[in-house]
């Protein structure tokens, strides 16, 4: 267990003074309940705090930074932003699923992977963060972590859904595709890599994508092929 918690230290970039914080922010309920444990010892009362955490800082970034926006629209740039969708995103990043300590019953069913337990990790994560380190240290962790998303954001490039808008223009054009996103190199440190990916259909290169993780970079991937960009 503890040579899981410096491993999962080395890519977040932050060591704890209190490790069990970190085993908290990464331990499902179901563990708890099948090891009749404490259902404090699992992360949500941590993934309520830094739920709370990520909302600050996402809007005080966005107020800094966007500073002839109304509120509306930046709710509307934080709601983008703060969601298990983003959350997932940076969840894949740190590769959080690989560290959860979960019950045999989630196990089984794949909690690892599940959308709702990874962005829940990140959110305890954050709080872990903050009750060991302080406020700066959170807010370090979270502008580290989430700024690509951040200024994909601002630039009205999250979540745009590449991939689908491809298939559905080759499908238009007549043709049954064999789509395949290929990751062929990966750089940069393990707590900060790049992921380049390229994309194949029938057989043929089509373009190239690069990414803070991989399912970014197949959305760019599927971006260049539909403007037009070549190999």
């Amino acid at each position: 267990m503890e040579e899981r918690i410096l491993e999962y230290e080395e890519e977040i970039g932050y060591h704890f003074r209190n490790p069990s914080l970190l085993q908290n922010a990464l331990t499902h309920s179901s563990y708890c309940m099948e090891n009749q444990l404490p259902a404090e010892r699992s992360y949500e009362r941590l993934e309520f705090l830094g739920d709370a955490y990520l909302d600050a800082v996402i809007s005080s970034v966005l107020y800094e930074k966007k500073i002839h926006s109304p509120e509306g629209s930046l709710s509307k740039l934080r709601s983008e932003i703060v969601c298990e969708k983003a959350c997932e995103e940076v969840a894949e990043k740190l590769k959080i699923g690989k560290y959860l300590i979960l019950g045999n019953g989630e196990e089984r069913t794949g909690g690892r992977e599940k959308t709702s337990i990874l962005a829940d990790a990140v959110e305890s994560t954050i709080a872990a963060v903050f009750l060991d380190g302080g406020y700066e240290e959170a807010r370090a962790f979270i502008l580290r972590e989430f700024s690509g998303l951040i200024d994909r954001a601002i630039s009205g490039k999250l979540f745009q859904d590449y991939k689908t808008k491809l298939q559905e223009k080759l499908q238009r054009e007549g043709a049954c595709p064999k789509i395949e996103y290929r990751t062929v190199r990966e750089t940069g440190p393990d707590h900060n890599k790049t992921f380049q990916v390229a994309l194949i259909v029938n057989g043929n290169l089509i373009s190239y994508g690069m990414g803070k993780s991989k399912k970014e970079a197949q959305q760019d991937a599927a971006r260049a092929a539909l403007s037009g960009e070549k190999a």
